[in-house]
């Protein structure tokens, strides 16, 4: 146990001035970021990063390899093509084949810097595509970045958090909003960032046919591709498929990441996967912005050339072989990401033993699923008080205020970063706490 704990109160609220920040339960991943590293260079006290959600193994094998590759073929000298290679795009519409139980064109398949920049990518274009749908409509708790995004670029939307509406009440909850004639997109992920909810078939089925009955366009963020560990999603061309919207309609588009599937994350690449026929599709008020009314001409050409006039080429050359030997059958990626959900039960088990309690902790009628991220609160304390509490023993984390969730008193944890080694010291860290606030 260190001896350094807990850490002042006092310094962990300087910190927080220091940064201009006035609440920290509005504080965003990167600046909790920034004061547990502020905090660690002061204090000595090395932290139990549960703030990021980023990948906690090493980067898949076959992709340095390939990537390796390429770079001594000499494509770092080379402008990739903005659609992206022909070999990944062929891979990609393989892979959606082969896992999601989805035929789309390889045409219709897009390399992009991260699905960060694939969901602000199609932010652009669905937001614009009909003058009188202006807003977009995000399913929370969400990823807190794509609503900063909107306010960036002086987009609309609105949210609700999902987890009052599950099963058949979501109908009612989304007609009530798309009655409203405003709505040109609506987000979520699944498996849910932060809360790990997993939309179900019924669900998705809801989503899919109110989008074609009210023509909005679904952007379903795939970043935890695979990772609702409760099924095997791991057989390419077997069922069970990873669940998704495209199932049921054609207004879709597909963001999925190479940063938690392939512990990637550090290249910046993933792929945007349209449905053919939203790819053909005319919008005639996209002419205001853009140069075409055609969705995925505009998409490729006017918003992501705009923002980055491609994709790292080397990165193309590690997706490529990734998804190349998944699809191939050579790879079991699913298999290599379960240790998340080992280290989320034990993590869970810790915290619940000490006197906290789960947020969001149902499927409906299920237990969720142990995954990447689980939400925690304790009882008689607000969001950004047991944040800057849970400090003061080297342990970082984000409110749930930021994700859109109904629940300000929550936090989000990420396991990514706490190995087994670590569990002994949170047990510690998190009964040195109990002593002052007592285990509940």
């Amino acid at each position: 146990m260190e001896n350094k704990l807990p850490i002042s109160r006092d310094v962990i609220d300087r910190k927080f001035d220091e940064m201009g920040i006035k609440d920290a339960g509005k504080a965003s991943i990167r600046e909790i970021v920034r004061i547990a590293n502020l905090l660690e260079s002061e204090t000595g006290v090395k932290f139990i990063r549960m703030e990021m959600g980023v990948p906690g193994l090493p980067a898949a094998e076959i992709g340095v390899e390939a990537e390796i590759k390429a770079l001594r073929n000499g494509v770092a000298s080379k402008y990739p093509n903005i659609e992206g290679i022909p070999q990944l795009k062929e891979e990609i519409a393989k892979f959606a084949e082969l896992f999601l139980g989805v035929k789309t064109h390889p045409r219709c398949c897009i390399p992009c810097v991260g699905s960060m920049q694939g969901a602000f990518a199609s932010f652009l274009v669905t937001c614009r595509r009909d003058r009188k749908k202006d807003f977009t409509l995000f399913i929370d708790p969400g990823f807190p970045v794509q609503k900063q995004q909107h306010k960036v670029t002086g987009l609309k939307y609105r949210s609700f958090d999902v987890y009052e509406w599950r099963g058949e009440r979501l109908e009612a909850k989304l007609r009530e909003e798309l009655e409203k004639g405003d709505v040109s997109t609506i987000v979520y992920s699944s498996p849910n960032n932060p809360s790990w909810i997993c939309l179900t078939q019924r669900e998705l089925e809801i989503i899919g046919r109110l989008a074609t009955e009210f023509d909005v366009v679904i952007i379903e963020d795939l970043a935890y591709f695979g990772m609702d560990f409760r099924e095997d999603y791991s057989k390419p061309g077997l069922a069970p498929y990873q669940p998704t919207v495209a199932k049921y309609t054609d207004n879709y588009i597909l963001l999925i990441s190479s940063s938690k599937a392939f512990s990637y994350a550090g290249q910046r690449i993933a792929c945007i996967v349209i449905s053919d026929k939203l790819f053909d599709r005319s919008f005639p008020d996209l002419k205001n912005y853009f140069s075409s009314e055609k969705f995925g001409h505009t998409l490729i050409y006017g918003s992501l050339y705009s923002l980055s006039a491609g994709t790292a080429h080397s990165a193309q050359f590690a997706l490529t072989a990734l998804f190349k030997e998944t699809n191939d059958g050579k790879y079991n990626f699913i298999e290599a990401i379960k240790e998340y959900g080992k280290r989320a039960e034990a993590v869970k088990k810790i915290f619940l033993l000490n006197g906290f309690k789960l947020v969001y902790d149902k499927d409906e009628d299920k237990p969720l699923a142990h995954g990447f991220y689980f939400t925690i609160s304790r009882p008689g304390f607000g969001g950004g008080e047991i944040l800057k509490e849970l400090l003061c023993y080297g342990i970082s984390s984000i409110s749930l205020e930021i994700t859109g969730s109904d629940h300000s008193e929550g936090l989000r944890a990420c396991v990514s970063q706490i190995g087994p080694e670590l569990f002994d010291e949170l047990d510690e860290r998190l009964k040195l706490f109990n002593k002052k606030h007592g285990n509940l």
